[in-house]
């Protein structure tokens, strides 16, 4: 049973959040959250996007969590415009530390919607000290909230992203590596569309890459 991914209910603030979770063997393993994309658009925790980088951590030997905010699937509450969804994330990151106190690393990720979570929970969380943000949303959602941006980390987008016009992620880009003592990497997928549709094993490859990268420092 100690291999096998379990399905969980986690404690959050607008009650229970349903989560899949795996735990490593090892003892001072590495964490991780992998948050979902947007509720109200159909995102789900079980997202092809979200459960590959649940399994790519997987397969790194991290201890790793992945969330249903409130109001999707078998959690409790309704969606609350991100401001919710930030304290649920915190909730189920709360948790997750609490099942591996003795971590070497903490890591948080999402896609889209869950981009933005994820980078505002790591301004409020200095344990955080890698992030992959991917297909985030810049000409949609305000990140300059990121200044400056507290750790190291990645972006991951696709060349043919149909929802962000590619001068908001270059914009954001310049921003962030103007940052002394941090480097976020940006990766751009050619042929990837927001959702990585048909490119998704390319995904997982540049995913895996940064994480064995990151994780060996360690």
């Amino acid at each position: 049973m100690d291999n096998k991914i379990l399905e969980i209910f986690i404690p959050g603030p607008a009650g229970r959040l349903e989560a899949k979770y795996f735990k490593s063997k090892k003892n001072t393993s590495p964490v991780a959250l992998v948050l979902q994309p947007h509720p109200q658009y159909g995102g789900t925790m079980n997202n092809k996007v979200v459960v590959d980088t649940f399994h790519t951590f997987m397969e790194n030997d991290f201890s790793v969590c992945r969330v249903n905010f409130r109001g999707v699937g078998k959690s409790d509450g309704e969606f609350d415009n991100g401001q919710g969804e930030l304290a649920d994330a915190a909730a189920a990151l709360d948790w997750l530390e609490r099942e591996n106190f003795d971590n070497s690393q903490c890591w948080v990720s999402g896609f889209s919607f869950g981009s933005l979570i994820a980078m505002q929970l790591l301004m409020r969380r200095p344990e955080i000290n890698r992030f992959i943000a991917i297909s985030p949303q810049p000409n949609v959602y305000d990140f300059s909230f990121l200044s400056p941006c507290p750790t190291s980390g990645m972006v991951v987008y696709g060349k043919k992203d149909e929802l962000v016009p590619v001068e908001y992620i270059s914009e954001l880009d310049k921003r962030l590596s103007a940052q002394k003592g941090i480097k976020v990497e940006f990766n751009t997928i050619a042929d990837a569309n927001h959702f990585f549709s048909k490119t998704d094993s390319v995904l997982v490859k540049v995913l895996d890459k940064y994480i064995k990268k990151e994780t060996a420092l360690y």
